[in-house]
């Protein structure tokens, strides 16, 4: 568990939003998602994310958060960080899910806005608050309108920011420009992480600190190559593996974790199963991903 006090510079760069493998009885396959978690800190990952977007965690029960809280935590050893998805349209159950990531070892929780609820500016800042003020953790705020239908206003985040207990935002908008934004309001430790693969890189340029990424489940190590141009101003380089990623990205974006799921078991890395109401691609959309994933791979 990381300290408040400790600064937050493992908070950049890609970090994976992992999926959620499961296997024929519908239970998390804790053994292919430590390989996941391997995969990633073999890259040299400074962070990953567990139970998120990319992780299903709405159909995940407390028991399942809890499990891969805590594979996570002893296949990194103290290797990467562990950010874990703690978030909920109830406050309170928000809140005993992020009590129960400190107690499993986490690094940091991920919290989402309140989602069905559409809750004004001012129910965002006490939800967020309150959770805040249950734990020691770090806590990074989740801004992802499509999925929310509100989205937490540039003053609201400047807002909770002033607290050094929120350490940064996943921002899923699709914004490039947010960061120049956003940089002029909140504290230069407040670290700003883009959500969307189809626009990290502009996110990145503009002033970001890094993205919270399902591509980056399949590619580590370019990511990481993109994210360390980008940072030696090296743009032409960062550009040139863009360009090779962004297809990719793109076929991955359209559905949300499915098509990662298959990606990855194309690559014998985990089994496509999904969790209702999330299912399967349809072979269309699978072949979509396979030529998708041998064009990146024959570029």
């Amino acid at each position: 568990m990381i300290s408040l006090a400790t600064p937050t510079s493992w908070l950049a760069g890609y970090i994976a939003d992992l999926p959620t493998p499961f296997d024929e009885d519908d239970e998390p396959d804790l053994d292919a998602f430590a390989a996941l978690c391997e995969r990633q800190i073999d890259a040299g990952a400074s962070a990953i994310v567990v139970g998120e977007t990319a992780g299903e965690m709405s159909t995940l029960t407390a028991a399942e958060r809890l499990r891969l809280i805590c594979c996570a935590v002893e296949t990194a050893q103290g290797r990467a960080r562990i950010i874990a998805g703690a978030g909920s349209n109830s406050t309170d159950r928000a809140i005993e899910l992020t009590m129960r990531a400190e107690r499993a070892g986490a690094d940091a929780v991920l919290s989402v806005v309140p989602y069905y609820n559409k809750p004004m500016q001012e129910g965002m800042v006490a939800h967020f608050r309150a959770i805040a003020a249950s734990t020691a953790l770090p806590v990074i705020l989740h801004d992802i309108p499509a999925r929310t239908v509100r989205s937490l206003a540039d003053e609201t985040i400047a807002l909770l920011a002033q607290s050094r207990k929120f350490a940064g935002l996943r921002d899923a908008t699709g914004d490039a420009s947010r960061p120049s934004r956003l940089r002029l309001l909140v504290p230069a430790s407040f670290r700003l992480l883009s959500g969307d693969d189809r626009t990290a890189f502009g996110f990145i340029a503009g002033g970001g600190d890094g993205c919270i990424s399902p591509v980056s489940n399949i590619s580590p190590d370019m990511c990481r190559t993109i994210f360390s141009n980008l940072r030696q101003d090296r743009l032409q380089s960062a550009r040139r593996l863009q360009r090779r990623l962004d297809g990719l990205a793109t076929c991955l974006s359209n559905d949300v974790p499915s098509a990662l799921k298959y990606a990855l078991s194309l690559l014998g890395l985990m089994h496509p199963k999904t969790r209702l109401p999330i299912v399967e691609l349809d072979e269309a959309a699978k072949a979509q991903v396979a030529r998708a994933l041998a064009d990146f791979a024959a570029e």
